[in-house]
């Protein structure tokens, strides 16, 4: 006959017996860098100053007219610019047509640097060791021979993304 003591022993024998599953774990580092974010500053205005029926006008990027910008951001790292360029200055209902734009890209604020076409989808630059750029842009405008006098404007905006 078995006894109560037995019953109980063999109670703990077989749950002794029953395989326990496996198990184990392992974990990783999450990491992130966050980069200084990027800084754009319009400087000069592109000024063509007086410009005359029938007389295309230009503004050479490496001149004192030529427009400004000036970016900061993560150092040498690589951008890219977009600009929203006018195809026309205006004044009132009247259009002074911009015929072709030029712009320039340095990281030592200099005039002279990397040629490049402002009208292009994206400019590609890389910020310089202590995170600069400058961007100088020309243009030409092309008044008609009965272009109606006036005082004509438009703006430029430029994006820079990493």
């Amino acid at each position: 006959m078995l006894t109560r003591k037995m019953v109980a022993l063999m109670g703990f024998v077989v749950a002794g017996a029953t395989a326990l599953p496996a198990q184990n774990n392992a974990s990783i580092n999450v990491t992130a860098s966050v980069q200084q974010p990027i800084t754009v500053t319009a400087g000069n205005p592109l000024a063509f100053g007086n410009v005359f029926p029938g007389k295309p006008a230009t503004v050479a990027v490496g001149s004192a007219n030529a427009g400004t910008f000036s970016v900061a951001g993560q150092a040498s790292t690589p951008v890219s610019m977009t600009f929203v360029l006018p195809t026309n200055l205006t004044s009132g209902a009247n259009n002074l047509p911009i015929g072709t734009w030029t712009g320039n890209e340095n990281t030592t604020n200099a005039p002279t640097g990397t040629g490049f076409t402002p009208s292009a989808s994206a400019t590609a630059a890389t910020l310089s060791a202590t995170g600069a750029l400058y961007v100088f842009l020309g243009a030409t405008v092309t008044p008609a021979v009965a272009q109606v006098a006036g005082s004509y404007t438009g703006t430029v905006s430029m994006t820079v993304t990493y």
